[in-house]
């Protein structure tokens, strides 16, 4: 392979040849990157189920394509074709439903719906268990096969894989919400080992469901300000009071370069390098001295052998609780230094919401699409900035620049951090 089409540390170049976006604002990447420049939102009131007595009755929800019977893994499955079949088509690679390489799938685990729950309870009236036992024993007595199968965890990428052709066994990758930036992590490491020419990552995410909200309402970690819902997320405000949950799927395509120029293909962007640090401080916080986090930007840093001072922008994770964004700017001050003072840094989850799983490859493809594009999203809502986060946050309206190396981050519950690096060619 010849020097140039190999990066600074002699491995294959990884490159983006195909991108694919679903999110609350809108389906495809035109359209999600005209609303996101324009500073709309598409978190609203939640209308999928009931919210009385709820203290959070707000989403980024995606309610396109309808799916019938509903369940949550069915959502997934559809926003990931919808964003993969784009990926692919803009890429141009293979063909029809043959894909010629690996399927790296973001999710999160499958839940049963309420009323399938129901069912199965109610069918299980002759057991002599009670309770959750009885609902388990339903489960797995082998006559609900249509709801064994979309309540596995790889269902959804063993559906994504079944359309769009893709080879071998499709990997399902769940690391809280640091999973979409692993699954190009596992694409770029495939196409370095050369064990592959081409890989296709996507994450999905459709976790807006009654529980979920309970869940992470009893964690307080969502935000309660409900009226109006546009004015929710609000990354680095001083004012923030927790993250908006939200659905969408992202996708790329990656390839060698050597094989992209090889056919023919555009390039969109290149992967530079990937980072992660695991976080052992605790179940949903981090270290309070960012040691991990820390360590995940530098290793993405050192990953795409570039300086620090190389970073023309950062896509934050930006998730506007009051913790993730203070510690945010903790590393990246550690990281960047003064460097960070003259660094846009802004939140695409202002606008979207927080989509969980999704989060690291729909984040992924804004990045790209701002160095091709020339203009960086903003952060809305951003009216009190906080003393403690002294960033440009690209307050509420895009702005114009050029920018040819972006740091995206992403971390998860758990002490899942990862970080990637991205760059025009």
């Amino acid at each position: 392979m010849s020097k140039a089409y190999r990066d600074s540390k002699g491995r294959p170049r990884v490159v983006v040849t195909g991108m694919g976006l679903v999110t609350s604002l809108g389906r495809g990447k035109a359209d999600n990157w005209n609303a996101l420049v324009a500073g709309q939102s598409g978190i609203r009131t939640i209308s999928r189920f009931p919210t009385e007595g709820l203290r959070t009755t707000i989403a980024g929800t995606v309610d396109f394509p309808e799916v019938s019977p509903y369940s949550a893994s069915a959502l997934s499955a559809a926003m990931a074709l919808a964003a993969g079949t784009e990926a692919v088509g803009e890429a141009g690679i293979g063909s029809r439903a043959v894909f010629p390489g690996p399927l790296y799938l973001a999710t999160p685990p499958a839940e049963i719906e309420w009323p399938q729950r129901r069912a199965l309870y109610d069918a299980s009236a002759g057991s002599n268990e009670t309770g959750y036992k009885r609902l388990l024993a339903a489960a797995r007595d082998g006559t609900w096969p249509d709801l064994h199968a979309i309540s596995q965890f790889a269902s959804v990428a063993e559906q994504v894989a079944g359309e769009l052709g893709t080879r071998g066994l499709p990997i399902s990758v769940s690391t809280a919400c640091a999973s979409g930036a692993t699954a190009i992590q596992l694409g770029v490491e495939a196409i370095r080992r050369g064990d592959t020419d081409a890989a296709l990552c996507i994450g999905t995410d459709s976790s807006v469901q009654i529980e979920a909200l309970i869940r992470f309402s009893l964690l307080s970690a969502l935000s309660t300000r409900n009226d109006p819902a546009a004015a929710a997320s609000r990354p680095f405000s001083k004012d923030r009071d927790g993250f908006v949950m939200a659905e969408g799927a992202g996708a790329v395509v990656l390839e060698s370069h050597a094989a992209a120029v090889a056919r023919g293909a555009r390039i969109l962007g290149v992967v530079l390098g990937c980072g992660e640090k695991a976080d052992d401080y605790h179940r949903t916080r981090s270290k309070p001295d960012g040691t991990a986090i820390i360590g995940a930007i530098r290793n993405a840093i050192a990953d795409a052998g570039v300086a620090p001072d190389a970073i023309d922008y950062v896509n934050a994770h930006g998730t506007s609780t009051p913790e993730n964004d203070k510690m945010e700017h903790l590393s990246l001050r550690a990281v960047l230094g003064e460097h960070l003072d003259a660094t846009p840094v802004s939140s695409s989850k202002s606008m979207i919401g927080h989509t969980l799983s999704a989060a690291g490859v729909i984040e992924a493809v804004i990045s790209l699409l701002t160095i091709a594009n020339g203009v960086l999203p903003p952060t809305i809502n951003y009216e009190t900035p906080d003393p403690e986060i002294p960033v440009d946050a690209v307050p509420n309206a895009a702005r114009p620049a050029t920018v040819r190396t972006v740091l995206s981050n992403s971390f998860g519950f758990g002490g899942q951090n990862v970080s990637l690096v991205l760059g025009a060619l």
